[in-house]
């Protein structure tokens, strides 16, 4: 398998994550999608990162169609529960990570305008969604070691890629005065291999 990504994206980190914790190997292709010469949408119309090309050659993009397909390819590590109720619950985990992300990647690209193009009334609506998310976040991992309680799950990879998306692009938020619970599985998570392996680079 190839998989088409860039070193910044919280979205190409949480499938690089899964493919490590599910120890299933693949090629990496950096493709920067907002580059001229880019060929990320001959595999994925919408132009978009990751993209995932299968040994048939299909393409798979969107991470979350991406990583749900990685976890059924090998039994190894089972990061999405059998258990319906339990496998919703690690989902909406993980649509709230991407959130907190498709929000700070919106105020990051908005604040790369000319200060005169900016709209601040955006900037503003993405922030709150971002507080919104981490608070949210907070108030129901509680005092949990994991997302789904004790037992490490893609809601914490997503979790996890999304305050390191946070911490690389937005540094001046303050996690751990604000949301300790947050930076407490930030640490934890950032130590495991897959993590270290896979830190945004600008």
């Amino acid at each position: 398998m190839k998989l088409i990504g860039s070193l910044t994206s919280p979205y190409v980190r949480k499938t690089r994550i899964v493919l490590a914790e599910k120890h299933i190997g693949y090629t990496f292709e950096l493709e920067a999608p907002w580059n001229a010469d880019s060929h990320v949408s001959d595999h994925n119309p919408l132009g978009k990162v990751p993209v995932l090309i299968m040994d048939d050659g299909t393409s798979l993009f969107d991470s979350r169609v991406i990583v749900e397909y990685l976890d059924s390819v090998n039994p190894v590590s089972r990061l999405l529960p059998e258990s319906n109720r339990r496998r919703i619950m690690v989902k909406r985990w993980e649509a709230l990570a991407d959130g907190i992300c498709d929000a700070a990647a919106a105020m990051f690209l908005e604040r790369k305008r000319k200060d005169a193009e900016q709209s601040v009334e955006w900037i503003s609506r993405q922030q709150q969604k971002v507080t919104r998310g981490l608070e949210t976040a907070a108030h129901e991992l509680s005092d949990k070691k994991w997302c789904d309680g004790n037992v490490y799950t893609l809601g914490d990879i997503a979790l996890g890629c999304a305050l390191g998306y946070l911490a690389f692009r937005f540094p001046q938020i303050d996690l751990r005065g604000t949301f300790p619970n947050l930076a407490d599985l930030s640490d934890r998570l950032e130590k495991r291999s897959a993590f270290m392996e896979t830190v945004p680079v600008a």
